[in-house]
């Protein structure tokens, strides 16, 4: 008869996207699979949230403090999620290097919330990436009332619409259907977004593998550096999401910072044998 594993869990949010932190930095967990991820992110049979979030030790020689590792509702493994990152640089506490399968983040802790280095934006049709060369700046794409978008990676693919109003999109239809396009070979996050100022961007996301949710973090970061590739927006910007609001800032030096809150909402335990 094998041991019962019980596991700890730090139950977190970023405006309202939610995520179970596993922290396997100083005692090991079994391999996560996707089917495991999947059932502890079912919000009626499991904990419930829109991702998992494991830690583990970072590789050896890496420059990173630890690895982050980040499953969608769905299961699959993704490489990048700025809310996440903000959440898991509050409970760490200090500022970190934290290593993930888009690239090495920088986090420091503010009160309440975090500032995340995100790095570089990818801008290049392979890289974002699309199933043939076309301009990213205006992507000659279109679905219903969503029309030419701008094409941007930040660790993760985004296509981000610029619209009059992100109420009137019928973000249930047509999210699943720009995501699954076969023009976009490792699926896409789809960003509505409507220009209010040139400081201030209202935003709706339809994740890859999640569905619609509160807030994106990279969505905020991809939807900001269109914004600023189209001339629409300056070079820093509130973007406001369903749960509140980030601060987006592209700098001289090619960089993407974002800033804004984190919290933790419970702690709690499970068995690992009894999910996946």
């Amino acid at each position: 008869m094998r041991p019962v594993m019980r596991v700890s869990f730090t139950k977190m949010h970023g405006l309202g996207n939610d995520f179970v932190v596993l922290d396997a930095r100083e005692t090991a967990l079994p391999d996560m699979t996707p089917a495991k991820a999947k059932a502890l992110a079912d919000r009626n049979t499991g904990i419930g949230c829109d991702q998992l979030i494991l830690l583990e030790p970072a590789s050896e020689g890496s420059d990173a403090d630890f690895l982050m590792r980040i499953f969608n509702h769905d299961g699959g493994e993704v490489e990048a999620c700025g809310n996440a990152t903000r959440a898991v640089a509050m409970l760490h506490g200090v500022p970190a290097s934290i290593a993930t399968s888009g690239g090495l983040l920088r986090a420091d802790p503010i009160a309440g919330g975090a500032s995340v280095d995100m790095g570089e934006p990818r801008l290049g049709w392979e890289a974002i990436p699309l199933a043939y060369a076309m301009d990213t700046l205006s992507l000659p794409l279109g679905w219903e009332d969503l029309q030419n978008p701008v094409g941007v990676n930040v660790g993760n693919p985004h296509a981000v619409f610029f619209v009059p109003d992100t109420q009137l999109i019928d973000l249930e239809t047509l999210g699943p259907l720009i995501e699954h396009d076969p023009v976009f070979p490792e699926r896409v996050n789809v960003n509505v977004a409507s220009v209010i100022d040139r400081q201030t961007v209202a935003l709706r996301v339809w994740e890859r593998g999640v569905g619609e949710t509160r807030a994106c973090g990279t969505g905020a970061c991809a939807t900001a550096i269109a914004a600023m590739r189209r001339g629409l927006a300056d070079r820093e910007v509130e973007i406001r999401l369903a749960g509140g609001n980030l601060t987006i800032g592209w700098g001289e030096d090619n960089r993407i910072t974002m800033t804004g809150p984190a919290t933790e909402s419970f702690r709690g335990s499970f068995e690992w044998d009894d999910f996946g």
